[in-house]
């Protein structure tokens, strides 16, 4: 089969391509997906070039999403011929993922497909997808169901997404994106007000702002998580699943004592089963948006290595979709 296939050829020196590799056997409890699609994310990027913190076994196929269908089955759960879909868990970091022809993967970790939505469709939301979905749950959850969302790293793939979903159920949505000639794209897909990153990333020694945002979905982390908290109205949340400015969080607890502000954080690797099952759910029924070919590159095997090395450099907007076959 063909696979997209990092190797390490000394210390920190690493290349990748696409190599002819032996189609894996299951063993107990596995299945054998043939992939249809797969998806590009910022964790296939640092995959790509031998990130310790995300892949340490090499050779090694990325690939963190994979859609398709069951090729050979050794569990009960699964039968020959259904459709599926795997995000997450180990998938794509150290066990071999769905930028190949074949997935072998445990059934532990296989999804079935929900209706209403095709295995193109689902790539197309992938891991950022579902990290989106989740944290748009939140919100609901915590009894944000209206007003203004501020969304930070719009212009990527968790940032697009939640910014359609959110437009979609009828809040108002402001976005925060590090580029400038993204603010039309931005508003095309739901924002109502852009912010560029110069102008909120900004060191401010005010332990509180004034209250402008119901809620944040944050994808960054960082000083601009930190001046989000700030800002966040009373009996606000805020959601973070990222750490592209950075991983560190330095705050002040104001907005948590004085303005009850909730920070949740989200996972959509290890969540249980049941939760990504849920949210995917509404990814096919009210999460569902009609702008996915907005937000989509479609690319095959051989254009990968391309699309990752814009991913590394900040150079990618929205989703990278891969049609194996």
């Amino acid at each position: 089969m063909k696979a997209f296939i990092v190797e390490k050829i000394e210390d920190k020196k690493f290349i990748s391509g696409i190599k002819e590799v032996e189609i894996p056997a299951i063993q107990e409890n596995e299945v054998l997906i043939k992939t249809t699609y797969s998806s590009l994310n910022y964790k296939d990027a640092l995959s790509s070039v031998g990130n310790p913190g995300v892949t340490k076994n090499f050779p090694h196929i990325t690939g963190i999403d994979v859609a398709g269908i069951i090729e050979k089955s050794n569990s009960t759960e699964f039968e020959v011929g259904e459709k599926v879909l795997v995000t997450g868990y180990d998938l794509g970091m150290n066990t071999n993922g769905g930028h190949s022809e074949y997935v072998k993967v445990p059934a532990s970790w296989v999804v079935k497909m929900p209706q209403n939505i095709s295995d193109k469709e689902i790539m197309t939301y992938g891991t950022a997808g579902l990290t989106a979905a989740l944290s748009v749950n939140e919100l609901l959850k915590n009894d944000i169901t209206s007003g203004n969302i501020l969304v930070t790293g719009a212009t990527g793939g968790v940032g697009s997404i939640a910014v359609s979903i959110l437009n979609k159920l009828g809040f108002n949505v402001t976005a925060i994106s590090g580029k400038e000639e993204k603010i039309d794209f931005l508003k095309s897909i739901g924002a109502s007000e852009v912010i560029l990153r110069k102008d909120f990333d900004v060191q401010n020694k005010r332990p509180m702002g004034s209250e402008k945002y119901d809620a944040v979905i944050d994808t960054v982390g960082g000083n601009i998580l930190a001046e989000a908290l700030k800002q966040i109205k009373y009996d606000g949340v805020a959601t973070c699943c990222g750490l592209t400015s950075s991983f560190e969080l330095i705050t002040n607890v104001f907005p948590f004592i004085l303005r009850g502000v909730r920070l949740i954080g989200i996972d959509s690797v290890e969540c249980k089963k049941e939760k990504k099952v849920a949210a995917w759910e509404k990814i096919s029924n009210e999460f569902k948006i009609d702008n996915l070919d907005e937000l989509t590159t479609q690319i095959d095997l051989d254009e990968i290595k391309e699309a990752l090395n814009s991913l590394l450099a900040g150079n990618a907007v929205g989703r990278y979709l891969v049609k194996i076959s």
